[in-house]
């Protein structure tokens, strides 16, 4: 018997190609979505990776050592690492090129004296003469453009002093330092029969004032800050810390800077950038840490950290701008350490041997150090020391703080200024305006959602349920808005209200559904089946009529007037723009996602369950409970998941809505900063390639890994509900 042959008629061809392409489609899009979240995450950790790199310092091989005639006792490089300024002994000033190795000096300038002493003061420099002559100058290391090339202009600043000013010099200057400010000059100096002075010359009113120290101090170091207002006095291991006061000094304590362990030998002092650090190396090896702290209502200077240098150091050098130091040693090793984080952030052999003097440039990129009669470079790549585990995640003790702490401060005014990056406080704002938004939208989206679908009738169901829907469409800026400007307010003016009402409200539901339980069967029969929210709503909105004007009664009668200041004397602060404001927006925000997704979870569960159950003899709450919501549960619980999302990834209305403050503080009366909002805020200001920069991209990453974390246990936890469930 024949077999017919298959055959596909001309729609069933069309009908395979159109499945066939809608299913490449599909797959194309979903493969691409996948992408897109791979390149994403692939992109934040390619921006955020360079944090965590290491330092390298390298002799640069493109500059060659320069031979020298004459030793300097001053040096400085340009930020370009191409020109070197150096002050021999003879008193020549010299520009030279490190590009070549015979090159003669690009610029040179004779001083009228021979220098004998010389101190630093950041980018100016003191000499001093054999017959009290005074310089101070600073090198300018200037380019112009020229023909469409860039041109070197070399110089030498000098500050111009006034005549009289060399008289007020002390005959036998052992120690003398210096401070140079705009408007300010303040020089001191310790001679050999232990007398110390501090010179004071204003420019703008051309006037001199000496002040001597009471008695005799046999100086070995003498530090004076930047602003020139705390003087460092190094007698022996004994500091004395003098304070400017007008136009004197007075003595405000002496500390013993061996902690009282005598082998503890001092052998330097440096003051890190801004002047608030001191740094003080040990014979042992060691290096301390030390600033003030207020204590006991008064400032003092206390030990803060203690870094071990080694048995070899020679010598330390302060960073030019960061919170750190270079600490060099005999072998021609060079070591450099953070100070804040406690962190080592390079160890390496550079040298033959300790140099004799080295010097920073100013973008800290460079090195030059001089070594038996030559100059050499070295290329600096720090990379971010300011970044470790500890910095980002655990409490430091930062200048000027009475105690360690987790502080987010990305940028101030001061130049001297040190970044604070811990992730902490804004980690746990984000945490905290979550917690607080699904505390308020949980309960009221889920009980909302069974009610709707369960109780409520299916006519008052299909316009309730679009306008919650609706609520989803607002723009969250609206809504920050309205809870920044509108809201917030209202809060602070009605605070015994607001939370008054967050009590009576649901109290005030249940005790009117225990009335209206025990209502005459002919009062409740007019009321159909399903429409008791309608008549709720008013008594809901009595409620809070009668309440409002009735907090200002309970404010006086319990708080004697003013519940902020009574919060006050308990160590509870109250700001306008706080958590509850924020977990009152947002939550009205997260409502219509949890209420969406799990009322649709609970309407779908199917009818013959719930009808199996009551002609089984359940009530509808037994059935509601053991039935009903058990088989809705993974959907209940997406909902919720999906809501902590939307709650953690908020931006506008935590931007708006708070105080916007980095503080770790559980109050709800006080406002956050969350991760979100910081990256929506420093992003466009944000220095690209900076640490700020690429924190903010970590931040992101963060973000990016928690939601993934989220919706990954999510919908395990969801499938494990569904498999539990699965036979009801």
């Amino acid at each position: 018997m024949p077999h017919p042959q298959f055959s596909l008629k001309a729609a069933d061809k069309k009908r395979l190609v159109k499945d066939r392409l809608i299913r490449f489609a599909v797959s194309a899009g979903g493969v691409s979505v996948l992408g897109a979240l791979v390149l994403i995450f692939v992109y934040l950790i390619w921006v955020a990776l360079p944090l965590f790199s290491s330092a390298d310092i390298t002799v640069s091989s493109a500059h060659p050592e320069v031979s020298l005639q004459s030793s300097p006792i001053q040096l400085s490089v340009g930020e370009h690492g191409q020109y070197v300024f150096m002050l021999d002994r003879q008193g020549e000033m010299i520009f030279r090129s490190t590009q070549d190795e015979h090159q003669e000096p690009v610029w040179h300038k004779q001083l009228p004296f021979m220098p004998e002493q010389s101190a630093v003061a950041g980018e100016w420099f003191a000499v001093l003469g054999q017959k009290h002559q005074l310089e101070i100058a600073r090198p300018l290391f200037s380019h112009r453009l020229q023909n469409g090339q860039d041109l070197f202009v070399p110089g030498v600043e000098q500050l111009e002093l006034p005549s009289g000013l060399n008289e007020y010099v002390p005959a036998d200057v052992q120690q003398f330092t210096c401070s140079v400010l705009p408007n300010r000059l303040t020089l001191a100096f310790s001679s050999d029969r232990g007398a110390l002075s501090v010179l004071t010359y204003r420019q703008d009113t051309a006037d001199v004032t000496e002040f001597r120290f009471p008695g005799q101090v046999k100086a070995d170091e003498l530090l004076v800050t930047p602003d020139g207002d705390t003087l460092y006095v190094r007698e022996g291991e004994q500091l004395i810390v003098a304070i400017r006061s007008g136009t004197s000094f007075r003595v405000r304590e002496v500390v013993d800077l061996t902690e009282g362990q005598s082998e503890r030998k001092v052998v330097q002092m440096i003051l890190l950038p801004g002047g608030d650090s001191l740094l003080v190396r040990h014979r042992d090896g060691q290096v301390t840490q030390w600033f003030d702290v207020i204590r006991e209502e008064k400032r003092q200077l206390m030990p803060i950290r203690e870094f071990k240098t080694g048995l070899r150091t020679g010598m330390i050098l302060a960073d030019a701008y960061h919170q750190g130091f270079f600490s060099f040693h005999h072998d021609g090793q060079v070591r450099n350490y953070q100070v804040t984080n406690h962190k080592q952030v390079l160890s390496q052999p550079v040298f033959k041997q300790l140099p004799e003097l080295v010097a920073l440039s100013e973008n800290e990129k460079y090195l030059v150090s001089y070594e038996k009669g030559r100059l050499s470079l070295a290329e600096i790549h720090l990379g971010y020391p300011e970044i470790s585990f500890s910095a980002l995640w655990q409490k430091l003790w930062y200048e000027n703080y009475p105690k360690p702490e987790y502080v987010w401060q990305s940028t101030a005014a001061s130049d001297s200024f040190e970044p604070k990056f811990s992730l902490m406080p804004i980690a746990f704002g984000t945490i905290k305006a979550a917690m607080y938004s699904m505390l308020f939208a949980v309960p009221i989206a889920v009980l909302a959602a069974i009610y709707t679908a369960y109780f409520m009738s299916a006519r008052m169901r299909r316009k309730v349920k679009p306008t919650i829907e609706l609520m989803e469409a607002l723009p969250t800026v609206i809504i920050g808005f309205l809870a920044g400007l509108w809201l917030a307010p209202i809060v602070e003016r009605h605070l015994v209200s607001v939370v008054v009402m967050c009590i009576l409200l649901p109290l005030s539901t249940v005790l009117f559904g225990l009335i209206w339980h025990f209502f005459p069967e002919r009062w409740r029969r007019p009321v159909r089946r399903g429409w008791h929210a309608a008549i709720l709503l008013p008594v809901l909105a009595v409620v809070m009529v009668l309440v409002l004007p009735v907090g200002f009664d309970i404010e006086t009668w319990l708080f004697h007037g003013d519940i902020r200041v009574f919060m006050a004397q308990y160590g509870i602060d109250f700001n306008q723009r706080n958590s509850l404001v924020v977990g009152i927006a947002m939550g009205f925000a997260v409502i219509p996602t949890i209420f969406t997704i799990a009322e649709d979870a609970i309407f779908s569960v199917p009818k013959h369950l719930s009808d199996g159950s009551l002609a089984l003899g359940a009530t509808p709450w037994q059935t509601l409970t053991h039935v009903v919501l058990l088989t809705a549960s993974p959907g209940i619980f997406s909902a919720v998941m999906m809501g902590l999302g939307r709650a953690v990834g908020e931006t506008m209305i935590v931007l708006m809505a708070t105080g916007n403050t980095p503080i770790m503080d559980w109050n709800i009366f006080e406002g956050m900063r969350t991760l979100a909002a910081t990256i929506a805020v420093e992003l466009p200001e944000a220095e690209v390639g900076s640490s700020q920069y690429r924190l903010l991209f970590l931040g992101a990453l963060l973000l990016f890994v928690f939601t993934f974390l989220v919706n990954a246990l999510a919908e395990w936890i969801r499938l494990r509900l569904r498999e539990k469930y699965r036979a009801l």
